[in-house]
């Protein structure tokens, strides 16, 4: 049982990848369509490029999208609209309108008209009721076929602009009194009839909707049928037509088809070996290439995280509806882990995930190019993303691209420009909008994953910011010190191409520590009393040594990012305090001392940028210690230190070339040179 746990310890941090490894993997294969997948790949109008096709067994022809959509519009046009009459409103009108005659017509205004008066009121009545009038003005097409229902049962059928809308009324009455030259007495029809006529038919949406959906359930969606061996398509003839119909018929049956039980699990292990081999691909990636990354735990599952999500977005819109497929931002992928990691790593990552997802897209070929392309611009255009209007520029690029590949994918299938689809443009538009949100998913992503990106850096880089503030405060000296060491760590980096960013804000931060004893450092002695001399080797080696541990301390304190806290541990690697060493020694008449409490306690820079710190920083802090400074002196003095520190071995564990470390050589002599304002030395 001991063994076990050992064994669990050891390689928990292996076990752990092939955790994620198998979940990651399931997930995406839990995601993923369980039919089977049609072997061939064809296009509309383009040439048939397999052998002769027959047909494997018998199915039916589907009908195209126009076809069953011409269909339904025809059915819907076709359908019958349904009112509800209420018979008791026309006896209940007119009723009323005989009690209501007497008032609004005396004999007074009517002088022997009564009877022609009245009568018209009734004929005007029984034609308005003659087929109804309606309870709201409905906006259906006048032609409609209306069935009026008189308790449940259709009384008659008739066309929907013969029934009467409210609206209509007067203008109706208007007419009907002037062909009667009754027109004087049109006030008084207008008050009286305003008053008295009621709506008696009322639209029954859910007979009407009932019967029309009835009436589309019906629709076939299919038109003849295919015997097996039937040949479909012979090579070289090019797919279009009924032939692109069968074709498309029999993938569909082809990959709806009911699969028994081993069908099943034969599917579920072919997408399994797939899925599994791409993710290897990656992990073997990062083993040999980004050893740093692989070695991290949290970073290799926020990479395998922003892989799945992109899968989980892209496989949500296809089973909703695949025809909005470009308008999931897939080109975040490469532009977070640019932002996080390096171009190759984001590529890399994004070809893989774009390959994955061509499983379960339609047009798959395409999809791919253009996802990949889009990807290497991506990589390519996105840089310096603090810089704001980097972003948008490179997202019209991306766009860009995005429309120009889709405009030559659709002139290679269909030949022409002829009904090219606007709303496809429109969709790639809404991509690169999407593809902004980059920005706030960065910043998210920080603080669930605890990284560092360029952005953030660039905000720990203001001077003005709450810590840096403190220190040039407390300790001005080792604040100027931090200054020059960021502006040398910045010109050396861009040189050898690391991390400029980076290896600036670290050199603002390493020595914060100092902050706790400011004046036990000779750099903020501005009075000239030197604590130390009250003090022992020992103790005063202690200080100097605490300074890398009060500087973790406080950058823990105030929430710096381990990669800047890295710099601080790193700045003197397990280097000794050689002035307190060699007092201590000869303060003891010895001629060797053990170097332990001497020494700092490490580890060593394990990266470009740690060691640039390293460097820039004894070489920044020596060269105060330069009397009279010539070009011959600066270049001995700087080839001494950095030479003392590779014979010491501090840059073992950075992957730092020699090459690499005579260009930062180089650049701190010039940099130093400009610095004391040195000019060339011409021979005598």
């Amino acid at each position: 049982m001991k063994d076990l746990v050992n064994f669990f310890y050891k390689n928990h941090s292996l076990l752990y990848k092939v955790l994620l490894f198998v979940c990651t993997t399931f997930i995406i294969v839990y995601l993923f369509p369980k039919s089977g997948k049609f072997k061939y790949d064809f296009e509309r109008g383009k040439p048939w490029q397999s052998e002769n096709l027959y047909a494997p067994f018998d199915f039916a022809i589907k009908k195209s999208e126009t076809e069953i959509d011409q269909e339904k519009k025809q059915i819907q046009s076709e359908s019958y609209l349904y009112f509800n009459l209420d018979s008791s409103v026309k006896e209940s009108v007119l009723n009323i309108y005989d009690e209501e005659f007497k008032v609004d017509f005396p004999d007074s205004i009517l002088v022997g008209r009564k009877r022609d008066v009245y009568q018209f009121g009734i004929d005007f009545l029984n034609n308005l009721y003659a087929h109804g009038v309606l309870s709201e003005d409905y906006d259906f097409a006048e032609e409609k076929q209306a069935i009026i229902l008189d308790d449940n049962v259709e009384k008659k059928t008739v066309n929907y602009s013969e029934l009467i809308k409210q609206s209509q009324i007067k203008a109706m009455l208007n007419n009907q009194l002037n062909k009667k030259g009754l027109s004087q007495f049109t006030t008084q029809f207008v008050a009286l009839f305003f008053d008295i006529i009621e709506p008696n038919l009322t639209f029954n949406k859910n007979l009407t909707e009932k019967s029309l959906q009835n009436e589309l359930d019906k629709i076939s969606y299919t038109r003849g049928s295919v015997e097996r061996g039937t040949l479909l398509i012979s090579k070289g003839e090019v797919v279009e037509g009924d032939k692109f119909q069968k074709l498309k018929s029999l993938e569909a049956e082809y990959e709806s088809q009911v699969w028994t039980k081993a069908n099943y699990n034969w599917v579920l292990v072919a997408y399994t070996l797939l899925v599994s081999l791409a993710l290897l691909m990656l992990l073997l990636f990062l083993r040999k290439y980004r050893f740093e990354v692989y070695e991290n735990n949290t970073k290799v599952t926020f990479i395998f995280f922003n892989i799945l999500l992109m899968v989980f977005l892209t496989t949500l819109v296809v089973n909703y509806n695949s025809q909005y497929i470009y308008v999931v931002p897939i080109c975040i992928l490469p532009l977070v882990l640019k932002a996080f990691f390096d171009a190759r790593l984001g590529l890399f990552s994004h070809v893989l995930t774009v390959l994955l997802l061509g499983f379960i897209v339609p047009n798959s070929y395409e999809y791919m190019f253009l996802q990949i392309i889009a990807g290497i611009v991506t990589i390519l255009t996105v840089s310096e993303l603090y810089k704001r209007a980097n972003l948008f520029i490179s997202v019209g690029q991306i766009t860009l691209i995005y429309l120009i590949a889709y405009f030559a994918f659709y002139v290679i299938h269909e030949g022409s420009v002829d009904g090219i689809q606007l709303v496809t443009f429109g969709m790639f538009v809404l991509c690169g909008l999407a593809t902004l949100f980059a920005q706030p998913l960065i910043y998210a992503y920080e603080k669930l994953f605890g990284l560092v990106s360029d952005v953030s850096l660039l905000e720990l880089s203001d001077t003005n910011s709450k810590l840096l503030k403190e220190l040039s405060n407390k300790a001005p000296g080792t604040f100027h010190h931090s200054l020059n060491v960021a502006n040398l760590c910045e010109a050396a980096a861009s040189e050898i191409g690391a991390n400029a960013m980076l290896v600036r804000v670290g050199a603002l931060y390493h020595d914060i520590g100092k902050m706790s004893n400011p004046t036990y450092f000779t750099e903020n002695q501005s009075t000239g009393i030197n604590p130390h001399d009250e003090l022992s080797a020992r103790e005063s080696a202690k200080i100097i040594i605490d300074h890398v541990i009060n500087g973790i301390e406080i950058a823990k304190k105030n929430n710096l990012p381990d990669r800047i806290i890295d710099f601080i541990r790193t700045h003197h690697g397990t280097s000794v305090v050689y002035f307190f060493y060699k007092k201590e020694k000869e303060a003891l008449m010895l001629d060797e001392l053990e170097v332990d409490e001497f020494s700092y306690p490490g580890p060593k820079p394990f990266s470009k940028e740690t060691a640039i710190l390293m460097m820039c920083d004894s070489v920044e802090a020596a060269s105060k210690s330069l009397k009279e400074p010539t070009s011959t002196k600066i270049d001995a003095f700087v080839e001494n230190i950095i030479d003392k520190q590779m014979a010491d071995g501090q840059f073992l564990n950075a992957n730092i070339t020699f090459k690499e470390i005579q260009s930062i050589k180089k650049v701190l002599k010039r940099k130093l040179a400009n610095i004391y304002h040195l000019r060339i030395e011409y021979p005598e």
